[in-house]
């Protein structure tokens, strides 16, 4: 038997990824330059229940959500999550390792990241050494997730400059993406 307050948090997650799904509906016919009737048209639904999953007040199917998206010139696409464990190098500093390595868009993994009070120019290799260097020594695990990507940092690693406890917490992260099966597109 199913508890009210078990009945209550599944409601409020079921709010809440319908109110993620509004916004991502409304994200995909934004960016297609379409309003609600060109969208609902196209996907084969009415503008009135588009207009209700967009405001969160519906949840499609999955069938249906990859229509609109689809329609909207969208995938719906299945994406590995990525977690970030905490850890203590032997003098006390925390840094962040994650479960796997994601690749970024072009744009940011070739783009600046602002680090500690500066730039760095992650298209040119030495600039992205040290960003990397930094990053996996003292980055927040946001920065960590908005800077490093997988394919760049496997690439780099054997150059990066690293004290030995957080080289050996991310060596098996790197690993497993050098293999072809940890790092999430």
């Amino acid at each position: 038997m199913v508890s009210s307050a078990m009945e209550a948090a599944l409601a409020a997650g079921v709010a809440a990824w319908a109110e993620r799904g509004g916004l991502l509906f409304r994200q995909a016919r934004q960016a297609a330059s379409m309003n609600q009737s060109a969208l609902a048209g196209l996907s084969g639904t009415s503008r009135t229940t588009l207009s209700a999953y967009e405001h969160g007040r519906k949840s499609p199917t999955l069938e249906t959500a990859g229509r609109i998206l689809d329609a909207a010139g969208f995938r719906l696409v299945l994406e590995p999550k990525v977690e970030f464990a905490s850890r203590e190098t032997g003098d006390g500093r925390s840094f962040h390792v994650p479960s796997r390595l994601g690749r970024l868009p072009v744009a940011a993994a070739l783009g600046v990241a602002r680090l500690c009070g500066r730039d760095y120019d992650l298209a040119d290799r030495g600039e992205r050494r040290a960003a990397y260097a930094l990053l996996l020594r003292e980055g927040t695990a946001q920065e960590v997730r908005d800077h490093v990507d997988g394919v760049l940092l496997a690439e780099l690693w054997n150059e990066l400059d690293l004290p030995p406890d957080i080289h050996a917490e991310w060596l098996p992260v790197v690993e497993e993406a050098r293999h072809g099966a940890g790092v999430v597109q």
